[in-house]
């Protein structure tokens, strides 16, 4: 204290000579008056000090009264504190003696609790999951608080508590034999929401307007399928949701939709035609071409057929049809040789025989090329397949499989163009050919005649 209080002293004194000495040289006083001012800070801080150690005094008195006060109210703690871990020892032995008796007395229920837990436990999944849910909701929340009853040693289940787990399997089990309607919110296309009648196919399926819905057990929402599968099993859809009474078909997913979810994700045609890419156009394109110019050709050979035919029937020739333009041949040279008018009539055949088999050729050209076509766009697709193998590796089957299935759509497009196309060329080859040997008939006969007239 002596030493703070010399210190404190000596600390003061040196800012005041400095505070001092400062205002003195401001003020250029003589050295008397500046010894004078001296004295009397001196004097003044000296009564400070007094000042202040009396009150540091009187202080300290305080904080050693404080001081006890917080000992006394530590030891008390420590007191209650050795207290307290004696009473729960206590309680723990107390505990696990009851534990024992409750073991004991439980005896075989034990096992019966045990295995309650367990069947409630898996109900719960079951039932969140199940569709039947969609109708009856709140099942699993009560098979839920039934597992945590049984895991608890302090709480045990009722007769009502057992009988309602019972109740419940048994319900879900007649559940699934039905086929019911109800009406709930779905979600359709667009995300509104649409109160709509629902018809549960046991366990398996829930349809609406002819379209399958999805039921989400963590919202509890029903919803349509974003995309629904092809048009056959829609319909059978359609046609349970329509009918009273009665057997009808329809087509059911025994997963509980993890089979209708790998359906939709199945391309359909249009998506599979879009695979083939570039590729795939061209041969679509060359297959169109080919169809309109066969459409062309039969509608042309067909009339064309028909007037010839009328001509067959007519003795006097006409300029509609082919044969009419050869017959007019006889009548444009008749005193000519027999052999003269062959020539003529063999040239007049070969002038119409163009208009006859015109396009034929493209159609045939167009059958050959499309398969070829179909193993350019597999030889580029495999190409592609084997780039991005070598890039990411064989660790996933769907990358070589999708790979695989693109280049091979274009396989089957071209197939699909040349098959028909070869059929096509062949029927109007075969027609076209028949009208020109009824034009190499007839110009035969009329050698025939021309030749007995000159005989």
């Amino acid at each position: 204290m002596k030493f703070i209080k010399q210190f404190s002293q000596k600390a003061i004194l040196a800012a005041t000579l400095t505070l001092s000495v400062s205002a003195m040289a401001e003020q250029a006083l003589d050295l008397d008056s500046l010894l004078k001012t001296l004295e009397q800070g001196q004097a003044s801080q000296n009564q400070q000090n007094s000042t202040r150690e009396a009150d540091f005094m009187a202080k300290q008195d305080q904080q050693v009264a404080k001081l006890n006060e917080l000992t006394q109210k530590r030891n008390s703690e420590l007191s209650r504190s050795e207290r307290f871990e004696t009473q729960f020892e206590e309680n723990e032995i107390k505990l696990q003696n009851l534990t024992d008796t409750l073991s004991k007395r439980m005896g075989s229920l034990k096992e019966l609790f045990g295995v309650l837990q367990q069947v409630a436990g898996d109900s719960s999944t079951k039932f969140q999951t199940s569709v039947v849910s969609a109708q009856i909701p709140g099942r699993s929340d009560f098979m839920d608080e039934m597992a945590k009853k049984m895991g608890s040693t302090s709480r045990l289940a009722s007769i009502e508590d057992i009988e309602k787990v019972w109740y419940e399997l048994q319900r879900e089990m007649t559940e699934q034999g039905k086929v019911t309607r109800f009406n709930s919110e779905v979600i359709v296309a667009g995300g509104q929401k649409a109160n709509k009648e629902v018809v549960r196919v046991g366990a398996f399926n829930l349809i609406s307007d002819g379209k399958y819905l999805t039921y989400n057990p963590v919202t509890s929402t029903l919803s349509e399928l974003t995309r629904q599968p092809v048009s056959r099993f829609t319909e059978t859809a359609a046609d349970l949701q329509n009918a009273n009474s009665g057997v009808v078909d329809f087509a059911l997913d025994p997963t509980g939709g993890s089979i209708l979810g790998l359906l939709v994700q199945a391309p359909n045609t249009e998506e599979q035609v879009h695979q083939g890419g570039a590729v795939g156009y061209v041969i679509l394109g060359v297959g169109v071409l080919a169809l309109l110019i066969a459409l062309e050709r039969f509608i042309s050979l067909m009339i064309m057929g028909t007037k010839i035919n009328r001509q067959l029937k007519d003795s006097t020739a006409r300029d509609d049809n082919p044969l009419g333009r050869v017959m007019k041949v006889k009548d444009q040279y008749p005193n000519v040789a027999y052999d003269t008018l062959e020539l003529k009539l063999s040239e007049a055949i070969l002038r119409e025989m163009p208009k006859i088999t015109r396009n034929l050729t493209l159609i045939k050209i167009i059958s050959v090329v499309a398969p070829l076509l179909g193993l350019l766009g597999t030889v580029t697709g495999m190409i592609n397949t084997f780039q991005a193998i070598t890039l990411f590796g064989t660790g996933d089957p769907k990358l070589m499989a999708g790979g695989i299935s693109q280049a091979l759509v274009t396989t089957v497009l071209g197939l699909v163009v040349a098959i028909p196309t070869v059929f096509l060329y062949t029927i109007l080859n075969t027609r076209s050919r028949n009208l020109l040997l009824i034009l190499q008939e007839q110009s035969a006969g009329i050698i025939a005649e021309r030749s007995e007239k000159g005989a």
